[in-house]
């Protein structure tokens, strides 16, 4: 519209924008539902800036993006994210955004996940997978800083783990948790028995520490 020469409010886009995302609605509501019937479902949260009405300032809130994408390994379902708006991080936007969902929720080592799985929370089941690109992403940036010759052997033993993972895309769930169990157990295996090794000569809240902590926690 700038281009054209017209100068259009900032409030008259917003309002456009609004009314837009009120029409779509129902084709958020079916996306929703769709992911919510997977069996697999990755989730994070960002933070976004939100007016706060009468201060004249933002206020810190966040978007919940509700993810699924099964390409890799050839899945049947097609991909889709939905992102949902709440005002805060807490574990309770997380339980009622997956209201009705049932499986595996992919997520980072975010505590707030933990109220997913609560012994006290009544709702269907959802389990807790964690993340090896969040957990490769803390040695990496230790890798950036210098000679990090532990957090270089971890990004190393990751690499190993997605070589196995790279070359099982496309084969049936049976073979690909056959290749895991044969391959990538061992490894895992191996890893542990590393961790604690090297968490027994790091201090624990040196950068390495931690990362090494998180690793073997989740």
């Amino acid at each position: 519209m700038s281009r054209q020469g017209i100068d259009l409010d900032r409030s008259t886009l917003a309002d456009w924008v609004g009314r837009a995302a009120f029409e779509l609605c129902p084709v958020f509501d079916a996306l929703i539902a769709d992911l919510k019937r997977s069996t697999k479902l990755f989730m994070d949260e960002t933070r976004a800036p939100v007016l706060d009405p009468g201060t004249c300032k933002t206020k810190t809130g966040y978007f919940w993006a509700l993810a699924r994408d099964d390409r890799p390994w050839n899945g049947g379902a097609p991909p889709g994210v939905a992102f949902t708006y709440a005002p805060g991080r807490g574990g309770q936007h997380a339980e009622r955004i997956l209201q009705g969902f049932t499986g595996i929720l992919q997520v980072d080592g975010y505590a707030g996940y933990n109220r997913l799985i609560a012994p006290v929370r009544v709702g269907p089941n959802i389990r807790l997978a964690y993340c090896w690109a969040h957990a490769r992403r803390k040695l990496v940036e230790i890798t950036r800083t210098g000679s990090a010759p532990i957090a270089e052997e971890g990004v190393k033993r990751i690499g190993e783990l997605y070589r196995i993972e790279a070359e099982s895309r496309g084969l049936s769930p049976d073979a690909r948790l056959t290749r895991r169990q044969e391959r990538s157990a061992p490894l895992i295996a191996d890893m542990r028995a590393w961790l604690t090794q090297h968490r027994a000569r790091v201090a624990v809240k040196s950068p390495l520490g931690e990362a090494l902590a998180y690793i073997a926690k989740y």
